[in-house]
């Protein structure tokens, strides 16, 4: 058997690594809430708008505008509005937001073949790779988030802005974008071995072999009779041979001794039966 040096690392669990679960829950959640802000027309809202009734309200998204109203749940999208399309904030928007949902799809197909969750030692390379893709799609995501909501009542529309507020993309885009960016670089960091090999969940070898050795129970003893004892006539039994051969009286097991039967009695009945 090959010596193992002290310098090697042996994983001192099969399971996967928390870092690589870690990411994996948190990329496809900031995926969905990604898509879910770039397709939804809700960056912004206007409110109150003049000549209209107070219920009536302007959606704009990077994509399409619509306009609903408080009482209704059918929006009316597809609304013209050149002025506001032509904002620089938008164009850019919706490079990058179309660029983060690939960019974190790649970066996923490339993790997960790197992961190897069913073989003892992952492709701590390629899954680190991975996990700077959905890094870098989260800041793709942060980027025009922020832009937008720094520029927010400064973006130009044909509508009168008279009450403006934030749309719930924002929200989603934030939390999607900060999901990716955590995932990713909790993965990320599993591509070289830090704080004494914990972030890959390894051990030296010296490190590990002897306590597995001193923490086990020492080996229990026990007993076997041999079987070529010298045979002797004394008997294990604790009354003797001779003991055997001696009457043995046993209440229980004698037989009842035979009744006197009464001759005068003549069978006649007497005042004292009746």
């Amino acid at each position: 058997m090959p010596v193992r040096s002290t310098d090697e690392w042996i994983r001192t669990s099969l399971r996967t690594p928390g870092i690589f679960i870690f990411g994996l829950v948190m990329a496809p959640c900031g995926w969905i809430l990604d898509l879910t802000a770039t397709v939804a027309p809700n960056w912004r809202t206007l409110h109150n708008l003049p000549n209209l009734s107070p219920e009536v309200f302007i959606q704009q998204g990077i994509f399409d505008i619509c306009r609903g109203t408080s009482t209704s749940t059918r929006d009316e999208c597809g609304l013209q509005d050149t002025a506001y399309f032509r904002n620089e904030v938008i164009e850019p928007a919706q490079g990058l937001m179309i660029a983060s949902l690939l960019v974190t799809l790649i970066g996923l197909a490339v993790a997960i073949p790197g992961i190897r969750c069913w073989r003892d030692r992952p492709n701590w390379v390629v899954a680190g790779l991975g996990g700077l893709l959905i890094f870098l799609s989260g800041v793709m995501t942060i980027i025009p988030i922020a832009w937008y909501t720094h520029i927010l009542q400064n973006v130009t529309t044909v509508t009168p802005q008279i009450d403006v507020r934030v749309g719930y993309c924002i929200i989603l885009g934030y939390i999607g974008g900060i999901f990716e960016i955590l995932g990713g670089f909790v993965m990320f960091i599993g591509i070289c071995r830090c704080c004494g090999g914990k972030n890959r969940g390894e051990s030296r070898v010296d490190e590990v072999s002897p306590s597995r050795f001193r923490n086990q129970p020492p080996p229990r003893r026990v007993d076997v009779p041999s079987l070529n004892r010298v045979r002797t006539n004394v008997s294990s039994v604790p009354y003797s041979n001779d003991s055997l051969d001696e009457d043995v009286s046993f209440p229980r097991a004698k037989s009842p001794a035979p009744r006197s039967v009464n001759t005068s009695y003549n069978g006649r009945p007497y005042d004292a039966d009746l």
